[in-house]
């Protein structure tokens, strides 16, 4: 006789150290031994403190049940603000910081383990959660918002991969933001994002490095103009604060900016250091940090690499901020940019309620502001993701519709890299090698950082018979985001590529990276097995 599921209503945590690879990268042994400090003298202790049950660990994360909400909330605020004093005294670089995520819901029992879309929300609301934040569930709030002095932001309804509804989500942060306004003038944020870069410290102590830390400090401000959705404070505004022991919000004030971009420099012996952090001005919470070190050999060529490194992690990092703040903000304020970055939220959930989603969002904001160029590009993005997906009834109707939608948006901004992409992306759909190449490498030229540019490039010369030129841009766009969370789709290019050339030994180690990965969808396991099978007569 079968035995029946084991079933109870708890309370999961979701923990996970962010950036965790990059800290292990960086120095492994001291990055463990933190956290098994951490973990023995503040989480640990936290736990069982408030009734906890650690369910497994997993490297760098942790999966906690409680009998009680009230339990799980409170314990998460505590850990957070224990990580937040300990972590108080650490350079930027080297800071640990968790996100949690708190759920209630149903949850089947699996000896110690447990199961269930109450385990799975948890852990989505954990991937939405801010660096030393938490992000729980609507019914999470409902059980505490009465009996915790803490106050949560509603970020509203929020649709999550393989959750059959929408989970309304709330925010905690343990940050605190200034009563007072910055001392001096002040200017207006502007209406899309904006974002200075201060001048980059030396702190190697030579004189001498000036001019390097210098030019990367302006190198990064063209970089970043090339991103046509930024506004970007000019190199003579950012250098008056050369030198300067600043308070970004100060900064973020007096150059009406949302974002500061701060890094340094240091130079020691043959090496050189360069740190970079971006920063949400009003509140002086850090959005992204990296740390890039290289050997000094060829000075200008280092210095364009870590140009384009940075300029490339910083973009998706603000546009990822830009579609939380987006998303955090009531319904009924809603106008055409929030309605695009919820839209950009959605159909990057790479499902097609999401790409469905999103595509609404798109439409509406364009019908709100007709010139909304942007708008109309991820329209015509949207329209190549069904495709692609095969989610599309009409095909032949949904193609037009969008390169009819790129071409308007080009109308509108004709070097919207964007939007050139969209439509390099349809063409080649379309079997229009030609035009897909053309109005892709348009899209790099305008801006040499956009990453999507590069990958589409492997993906128009894959499939139009040029697969060396798809293998260098392939691997320019690995370089450029080597984390990309989509960098399954680069490596499945990598061994389409392979295969065309008759390489099958590259091919098949491309395609496996690529079925590793978490995000891997159907595609490149079908390119794989393709390859096995021709290779060696079966699997």
């Amino acid at each position: 006789m079968t035995k029946a599921t084991q079933r109870r209503l708890a309370a999961i945590v979701a923990a996970d150290v962010v950036g965790y690879s990059r800290l292990m990268g960086a120095d492994e042994e001291g990055t463990l031994a933190t956290l098994q400090t951490l973990r023995r003298d503040l989480l640990d202790p936290a736990i069982s403190r408030h009734n906890g049950r650690i369910v497994k660990t997993t490297g760098d994360g942790l999966l906690l049940e409680f009998a009680s909400v009230l339990d799980a909330v409170r314990c998460s605020i505590a850990m957070q603000a224990a990580m937040a004093d300990a972590m108080a005294e650490r350079p930027d670089d080297e800071r640990m910081l968790f996100r949690i995520g708190v759920n209630l819901g149903d949850i089947i029992i699996d000896g110690d383990d447990i199961h269930g879309d109450g385990v799975n929300v948890a852990a989505r609301l954990e991937a939405l959660a801010e660096p030393g934040g938490l992000a729980i569930s609507g019914t999470v709030h409902e059980q505490v918002q009465d009996k915790l002095d803490t106050a949560f932001i509603d970020a509203g309804p929020v649709e999550m991969k393989n959750i059959a509804r929408p989970v309304q989500v709330w925010h905690w942060t343990s940050r605190t933001i200034p009563e007072t306004g910055p001392a001096g003038t002040t200017q207006p944020l502007p209406a899309k994002p904006s974002i200075a870069v201060l001048p980059f410290a030396n702190m190697s102590g030579d004189p001498e490095q000036e001019y390097f830390s210098d030019g990367i400090t302006e190198d990064i401000i063209t970089a970043l103009s090339k991103f046509r959705w930024f506004f970007v404070i000019a190199r003579n505004s950012a250098f008056v604060y050369k030198g300067r022991a600043v308070d970004v919000s100060q900064v973020g004030a007096e150059l009406g900016v949302r974002y500061v971009l701060e890094g340094s420099v240091r130079k020691a012996g043959d090496r050189i250091r360069v740190t970079a952090q971006l920063i949400e001005a009003e509140n002086a919470s850090h959005v992204w940090a990296e740390r890039y070190d290289r050997k000094l050999e060829d000075i200008f060529e280092l210095q364009d690499e870590i140009t384009a490194t940075i300029a490339a992690a910083v973009e998706p990092e603000l546009a990822g901020s830009e579609r939380r703040r987006a998303l955090r903000k009531p319904t009924e304020d809603l106008d055409a940019w929030d309605l695009f970055q919820r839209g950009v939220a959605r159909m990057w959930l790479h499902d097609r309620a999401g790409v469905e989603t999103g595509r609404a969002l798109f439409a509406e904001a364009v019908a709100r502001d007709s010139e909304f160029g942007q708008a109309r590009g991820y329209l015509a993005f949207a329209a190549f993701m069904l495709l692609v997906y095969e989610w599309a009834e009409d095909r032949d109707t949904l193609l037009r519709e969008g390169l009819d939608q790129a071409n308007r948006a080009l109308s509108l901004d004709e070097k919207d890299y964007f939007a050139l992409h969209a439509l390099g992306r349809l063409h080649t759909l379309a079997g229009n090698h030609a035009a897909a190449v053309r109005a892709l490498e348009a899209s790099i030229a305008g801006n040499p950082n956009f990453v999507l540019g590069y990958a589409a490039l492997a993906e128009a010369h894959v499939y139009g018979g040029d697969p060396r030129s798809a293998l260098e841009y392939a691997e320019t766009a690995m370089r450029l985001s080597p984390a990309d969370p989509m960098m399954q789709v680069m490596l499945h290019y990598v061994g389409s590529a392979h295969i065309r050339l008759d390489d099958y030994d590259a091919a098949i180690t491309a395609l496996e990276r690529a079925c590793d990965m978490r995000s891997a969808q159907y595609v490149p396991y079908t390119v794989n097995r393709h390859a096995k099978l021709t290779h060696f007569g079966g699997l």
